[in-house]
């Protein structure tokens, strides 16, 4: 990793795309601790404990603490993706037609998600504010009128939808996805405070008869963080190389190449999408905690929509797994793979072409999203549980989750930025 690095920072292009996606970091960091006009940040800390604010500080990068401008983070966005990509499955013919017209469909995609995702940040802010409100004591927001919920809400979205222009450009000029490059910033901002907070509480904090209980502990923490973090890497980097050959090539050299599939298809994307799925309903919720708390539907639907609870934390584990099938049938589509080998004279050895290799592409992604649902489900899960049935640091529970996105991310910039250097090789041979 740090010879890759070394190399990286040698070529211009490559060190200018991290600069600059260090620069766009910079003021997503600045945001983040800029703290939204007319509120009392202060008393924020009274409700920290509760499922949501772990979860929305995952997504945020710790904006929440100071009710910052960014503490949404850029989960509303990652929400109208999900509602438009389920819209485009045949179920909004507009939306199924936009798929098929290429660049300018995507264009079309892209602004109709822009879109969406003004909605929920708006509707996320109110919530958000309506229930943190309610929660505290000293009052999070100091003149409680509608206009001044309705301005919170105004400077929020706004500082979402600033951060999805900022994830854009990191896409654009800089260095990997942008909206997974900033929750991986976020996490990483966290990840100190996190382990400070260990410390403290298992250590610092304990009697000193059993400090010693807590310094092996510690050491555990530590240790499962290693294990975990190798067993995601091998498992990101684990692939299925599909047997590809050309039917040009074939009579000149016989020479056959393969269709690399990843193990997890989809990637961290399901495990991102399972939180702000989990996040936008308890957003809304919390916006009722006032005038209907002690009602039977609202102390369901919260028991649900929570990670502090053994059901919420299984509801988070299944739409872990059903997005792992569905995005790993939007990352590789079996129908357009199949086409691209007939236009390319490529097939799959005993496989005919057309209809036959589509089915065979689909029977084969959802065994590898079999193994990658089981192993995103664990990794996510087990952290959660453990958190929940031994009363450990809420800064444990996520750890999984968060585990998930940093070693996704860093595999993710590593294999961009490796193939940025293979193209300044193949340049300098050709020149």
């Amino acid at each position: 990793m740090f010879s890759t690095l070394k190399n990286a920072f040698k070529d211009k292009e490559i060190r200018n795309k991290i600069w600059f996606t260090l620069f766009i970091l910079l003021l997503y960091r600045i945001g983040a601790n800029i703290t939204v006009p007319g509120v009392n940040a202060k008393a924020i800390t009274q409700v920290a404990q509760t499922g949501l604010v772990p979860m929305l500080d995952t997504v945020s990068g710790g904006g929440l603490d100071n009710y910052s401008i960014f503490s949404l983070g850029v989960s509303p966005y990652i929400t109208a993706q999900i509602v438009i990509q389920l819209l485009q499955m045949d179920i909004v013919p507009t939306l199924v037609e936009w798929g098929k017209q290429g660049e300018v469909g995507r264009r079309k995609t892209n602004q109709a998600t822009r879109w969406l995702t003004l909605v929920v940040a708006f509707v996320q802010s109110i919530g958000i504010t309506l229930g943190f409100n309610a929660l505290t004591q000293m009052g999070l927001v100091k003149n409680q009128t509608p206009q001044t919920y309705i301005e919170i809400a105004i400077i929020m979205t706004g500082g979402t939808m600033l951060l999805n222009w900022l994830g854009d450009e990191i896409t654009d000029k800089g260095l990997g996805n942008g909206v997974s490059v900033i929750i991986f910033a976020g996490i990483i901002a966290r990840f100190p405070a996190g382990m400070w907070q260990i410390y403290k509480e298992e250590i610092i904090n304990n009697n000193p008869a059993d400090r010693w209980k807590g310094i092996l502990f510690f050491i555990a923490i530590i240790v499962a963080i290693l294990v975990i973090t190798q067993f995601v890497t091998w498992v990101e980097q684990a692939n299925r190389r599909v047997p590809i050959q050309y039917t040009r090539r074939a009579t000149i050299s016989g020479s056959e190449s393969f269709l690399p599939l990843k193990v997890n298809v989809s990637g961290v994307i399901p495990v991102i999408f399972a939180s702000s799925f989990i996040i936008t309903p308890a957003t809304i919720l919390m916006a009722f905690q006032r005038t209907q708390g002690d009602q039977e539907w609202y102390k369901v639907l919260t028991n649900i929509f929570s990670l502090q609870t053994t059901p919420g934390v299984i509801i988070y584990t299944i739409l872990i797994v059903l997005f792992t099938f569905f995005y790993a049938f939007v990352q590789v589509n079996p129908e357009k793979l199949s086409e691209n080998l007939q236009k390319q004279g490529a097939y799959i050895p005993s496989v005919w072409p057309g209809k036959d290799t589509q089915d065979y592409i689909s029977r084969l992604l959802m065994r590898l999203s079999t193994v990658g649902a089981v192993f995103l489900g664990l990794v996510a899960l087990l952290p959660q549980l453990a958190t929940n049935l031994w009363n450990l640091p809420s800064s444990i529970g996520l750890g999984g989750t968060s585990l998930l996105i940093v070693i996704g991310v860093v595999l993710e910039l590593s294999r961009q930025i490796n193939g940025l250097l293979m193209k300044r090789e193949y340049v300098g041979f050709i020149r």
